[in-house]
């Protein structure tokens, strides 16, 4: 009995150790060789920076686990500098996401780009706080870098800060800063969710000095901070915009950084940057916000008036409350006989922006009933086509006085001037029946 026990649980063992390896398999087989460029500044004669920039192919393997990464077995590219290939440890996994990762002899390819970085306080009145000591730690006696990542068809965003020993290939990933939402469109009036998360390694030394978070608009060289919040003091910065938040709970405990404006508005697009700072570190990603609003259409005169062959009318299609600017507006017309035509798109007004930053705009159209064929009548159509969908307005016109009568007009008349005839005919019959009786009597009178 005791034999069994034993041979049961060394199998439990067995079984437990061969999922647990099964898993790290998976895992790591699923993070990618990333083809990267690294660019850094050209240092100029004397040591000094000239601005100018050079650009390396890199290849970076990333591994969830720094013990299987194994330089040796990796075969080097010929067109990239072995000095130039990097040895990534994330331990979050968040560079494994599988836009990074194409299939093989995949045409598009992520993009990645990775710079030297250097660990240095911020003057930020709500990041200030995480570097309160003057003394900089032995941790930042090390080499940094910057890199910056997009997925496929812009599924994900990622930027990381990495350190790695002087002299060493072997990367650690200490702050990665990650959105799902790099490209966002939202109808006016509804609320807006701008994904940003973050993750820091616990190991590290400054993961637990706190943290801070940064939300800044800009759009056409204009900026401002929309929310900055000072995680170590608890503390939001005095430049909150209104209707603009944070997760706080969600912040604190997953690292959910995400933006939230209640009711999107003109003004809210453009492009918005999520920083995040650990102490001497920033990693940002930013994100594209457009706000969508197709346009109302109406048409004046309403109803439109009666025309007659000859006459020529001047109708009026108005596009209000729309955003973006882009608008093409046009005519069409449809007979009786279901068929439409183009008319042109009219005399076409400027824009005009409203109070609440839609714009509104004009076109005219002058129709002269004597060079269009337009029959009885029909419908006419105001079409506007849009970034947020295809709008249109109809009016009925009505042609009265019309020469040419259509074959039920023509069966019709037809149809009246045969019965007018027998009634012709039935009252000649009847007088010249009864004329030719008097005549008839007045002969037998006269024998």
């Amino acid at each position: 009995m005791t034999n069994f026990s034993t041979i049961y649980k060394l199998s439990l063992v067995a079984l437990t150790c061969f999922f647990q390896v099964l898993l790290v398999e998976a895992s790591t087989g699923s993070c990618p060789v990333l083809e990267c460029w690294f660019v850094q500044e050209k240092a100029g004669r004397g040591g000094g920076l000239t601005g100018a920039t050079t650009q390396e192919k890199s290849l970076l393997h990333v591994q969830t686990d720094a013990q299987s990464h194994d330089a040796a077995s990796q075969k080097t590219p010929a067109d990239i500098n072995p000095d130039r290939v990097y040895f990534v440890t994330d331990p979050a996994a968040t560079l494994c996401h599988h836009s990074l990762n194409p299939p093989r002899g995949s045409i598009k390819k992520p993009q990645c780009e990775i710079n030297p970085f250097l660990p240095q306080p911020s003057t930020l009145t709500w990041v200030a706080s995480l570097t309160d000591s003057a003394l900089s730690p032995i941790y930042l006696e090390a080499e940094w870098f910057s890199s910056a990542f997009q997925g496929l068809n812009e599924q994900l965003g990622i930027s990381t800060i990495t350190r790695a020993p002087t002299g060493s290939k072997e990367h650690n990933v200490i702050l990665s800063v990650t959105s799902k939402t790099l490209s966002v469109k939202s109808r006016l009036g509804e609320p807006v969710l701008l994904d940003c998360g973050f993750w820091t390694d616990p190991s590290s030394p400054l993961s637990g000095s706190g943290f801070a978070v940064e939300w800044r608009y800009q759009f056409r060289g204009n900026g401002r901070v929309v929310v900055a919040y000072d995680g170590k003091r608890d503390r939001l910065a005095d430049t909150q915009e209104e209707g603009a938040t944070l997760d706080f709970e969600g912040l604190h405990e997953k690292g959910n950084a995400s933006l939230i404006l209640q009711e999107a508005k003109v003004r809210h697009s453009g492009t918005y940057i999520c920083s995040v700072y650990l102490p001497y570190l920033l990693a940002q990603v930013a994100l594209d916000l457009e706000i969508v609003e197709p346009p109302s259409l109406s048409i004046h005169p309403s109803p439109l008036p009666l025309a007659v062959p000859g006459q020529t009318l001047n109708i009026l299609c108005e596009a209000s409350g729309f955003a973006p600017l882009s608008l093409d507006l046009s005519w069409e017309f449809k007979g009786a006989d279901g068929k439409s035509r183009p008319l042109g798109s009219g005399s076409v007004t400027g824009h005009r922006q409203t109070w609440d930053g839609t714009y509104s705009q004009s076109t005219r159209l002058e129709l002269d009933t004597s060079k269009l064929d337009l029959g009885t009548g029909g419908e006419i159509t105001c079409m506007a086509v849009h970034p947020g969908g295809t709008r249109r307005a109809s009016a009925t016109l009505n042609v009265i006085g019309f020469s040419t009568p259509s074959i039920e007009d023509s069966m019709a008349m037809v149809g009246v001037a045969l019965v007018l005839y027998g009634l012709i005919k039935f009252v000649s019959w009847t007088f010249s029946s009864s004329g030719s009786d008097e005549t008839d009597q007045q002969d037998k009178k006269e024998k």
